[in-house]
């Protein structure tokens, strides 16, 4: 899939950073905005996509029905929920209408940092990259894993989770093997986090060094 293209003599980075349900993705993006990269989050997006009144909100209610608009007049997600989860038919008429609108939020903002901010680094932290096939708006797809039995143990311990349950939600994800076919930059954390950490930061520093090259300096 084609990646995103830079601005003629101007060196800027898109990073396309995903990882499955306890990889340690969110970690390694706040270190990243640590080095001095800018941060999008696409659940940001996702949550100004159910926005009262906004072009989102009226095409999930027209999907779904008004019984999602809660007394507030906003859309209640925990109904919402309840009728697309445990559903792979429901929650692609969900996702049908709420990627695209991700992508347009995201779109803009890297549009706009390219303008006011040309030589900077940006991430697009977004879980369900490659499932929503956004690779197209980075340069390189930077993947964070973690074998499957340790996310599980993981995410048994942090949301306090049975076996069964954590299981299910790693298995409604697409597996590593599939999000390493699109990485150019892989970023193993199944050690200490000091040792994640340094692994983000040899990236970066290869990052730094790929950009100097490029830019002849």
């Amino acid at each position: 899939m084609r990646r995103a293209g830079h601005l003629a003599g101007v060196i800027m980075r898109v990073l396309g950073l995903t990882g499955g349900i306890a990889s340690g993705k969110s970690t390694a993006a706040e270190r990243l905005k640590e080095l001095g990269a800018i941060v999008l989050d696409a659940d940001r997006y996702g949550h100004r996509a159910y926005d009262k009144d906004s072009e989102g909100f009226h095409a999930v209610v027209n999907e779904f029905g008004h019984d999602i608009v809660g007394e507030d007049g906003e859309i209640d997600r925990r109904i919402l929920g309840g009728k697309v989860f445990g559903d792979p038919t429901q929650l692609k008429r969900l996702t049908d209408i709420v990627w695209p609108v991700i992508r347009q939020f995201a779109t803009a903002e890297i549009g706009e940092l390219r303008e006011s901010d040309p030589e900077t680094v940006i991430v697009l932290e977004a879980a369900v990259l490659i499932e929503a096939e956004w690779q197209d708006l980075a340069d390189e797809v930077w993947v964070v894993h973690v074998d499957a039995d340790e996310a599980k143990k993981r995410l048994m311990d942090r949301n306090n989770l049975d076996a069964d349950a954590a299981q299910a939600r790693i298995d409604s994800q697409i597996t590593n093997e599939e999000r390493l076919e699109h990485a150019d930059v892989d970023i193993a954390n199944g050690g200490s986090l000091d040792e994640f950490v340094a692994a983000i930061d040899g990236e970066w520093q290869n990052l730094q060094d790929r950009i100097s090259s490029e830019s002849g300096s």
